[in-house]
């Protein structure tokens, strides 16, 4: 398995995870781009949100979801947080693993980049 993400959900890369499931695992990102960034991925390998299927949608929601309960744990759903998926290389897709961003704990400027 060369898929960095696929090795973090499985256990053979460790991780500062906050959250785990059967479905995803959610751990602090390892250059983080605002105070408190944390990558959301699914514990199957998905390439990115357009290549998902129909059959998938279930866990792209259930990706969202965790993403909400993060932010709640971590204290920062009320002051606010930026949820970014970022989509093949014109799109900002640095790793070919589908992964939702929790960006939090500063004013976060529009546009993004």
């Amino acid at each position: 398995m060369s898929c960095i993400f696929c090795r973090i959900a499985h256990g053979e890369i460790p991780a500062r995870v906050v959250f785990q499931d059967d479905r995803v695992v959610a751990f602090h990102d390892v250059s983080p781009q605002a105070p408190v960034h944390v990558l959301v991925i699914p514990r199957v390998h998905v390439e990115s949100l357009a290549a998902s299927t129909s059959e998938q949608d279930a866990l792209l929601g259930h990706i969202l979801v965790t993403v909400r309960h993060v932010a709640r744990a971590l204290g920062v759903a009320e002051n606010g947080y930026r949820t970014v998926i970022n989509t093949g290389f014109d799109g900002g897709q640095s790793v070919g693993h589908l992964h939702a961003h929790l960006l939090a704990g500063r004013p976060l400027g529009w546009p993004p980049g």
